[in-house]
């Protein structure tokens, strides 16, 4: 069974430009690549031509995710996959190639209908080393783990972890039974595909947007530190407090991104464990400050 090996990039659809800039360097520390094209903006966090683009317009929410799979080989066996599941998809155009900076992809969309490229061959600047937006302490934990991890929308959880488990190769279930202050009891799927603890998570009830939350995971934890040192400095609504996950073990913050949805900024994340294990709770901290779409 071919599998996708790791979240290569992402898409999202903004509406302010400007805060944008200010928070995607400034605060986050990524590079800002403006290639005159008008109606994008690239994010860099290392040495490939982009991790996320920044399409300007209305929505302000997830455009489409990117999803690596080996070389072109491991493509075409995709597509038989797809095809042997039932999963609808397009074989992208040389343009549509040529705009994501990969070799191929195909196209389709989860049983939520979040958009999905699977591709392989992206374009890596290894003459162009990344220049973070300001100083750090280390850099963005990127490599075999690819770009970090992402919750999004779920209609019906368990044909997500078919869907991403048997189309694309991926493994994961239920990692905690959470209980909220409501008395409600959180059972999110966390997906895996490579030594990251997860690159994909649902079920964390109805979502207004495709997106909960992107995290992005740095390698030295006082960039943790420093970083929610400028987003308090600069007034960035912090939504959940800083705290250490049960199960990646990650030391992190969540705030509010100008879209209105949140960035995970973390440290420390051990290892995907292969056998399963689920939790009740957070090592500590963590506490939720403001509402969160679907929680």
């Amino acid at each position: 069974m071919v599998q996708i090996t790791e979240l290569g990039y992402l898409g999202l659809t903004i509406s302010d430009a400007d805060a944008w800039k200010v928070f995607a360097t400034q605060i986050i520390g990524l590079e800002w690549l403006d290639e005159g094209e008008g109606d994008r903006i690239h994010l860099r966090m290392d040495n490939w031509h982009h991790r996320i683009t920044l399409h300007i317009g209305e929505g302000d929410d997830l455009a489409y995710l990117g999803l690596r799979v080996a070389g072109g080989a491991e493509l075409a066996e995709m597509a038989e996959q797809l095809s042997r599941y039932g999963a609808s998809f397009q074989v992208a155009t040389e343009q549509e190639c040529a705009e994501r900076h990969v070799l191929a992809m195909l196209k389709l969309e989860d049983p939520s209908g979040n958009p999905l490229e699977i591709f392989h061959g992206p374009r890596v600047d290894v003459h162009k080393p990344f220049y973070p937006g300001r100083r750090m302490h280390g850099k963005f934990a990127t490599g075999s783990g690819g770009l970090g991890h992402i919750i999004v929308r779920s209609d019906d959880p368990a044909e997500s972890e078919r869907f991403y488990t048997h189309a694309l190769g991926m493994r994961g279930t239920v990692e905690y039974h959470q209980q909220l202050p409501d008395g409600q009891i959180l059972k999110p799927y966390f997906m895996h595909c490579n030594d990251r603890d997860h690159s994909i998570a649902f079920g964390l009830g109805p979502l207004e947007k495709r997106i909960n939350h992107l995290m992005l995971e740095v390698t030295d934890v006082d960039d943790v530190g420093m970083t929610h040192e400028i987003a308090n400095a600069r007034e960035v609504p912090i939504a959940i407090t800083l705290g250490k996950h049960a199960n990646d073990r990650m030391i992190s913050f969540y705030m509010l991104n100008p879209s209105g949805w949140m960035i995970e900024y973390g440290a420390g994340a051990r290892p995907a464990v292969h056998q399963t294990e689920y939790y009740i709770k957070d090592v500590w901290g963590h506490d939720f400050v403001l509402p969160i779409d679907g929680i």
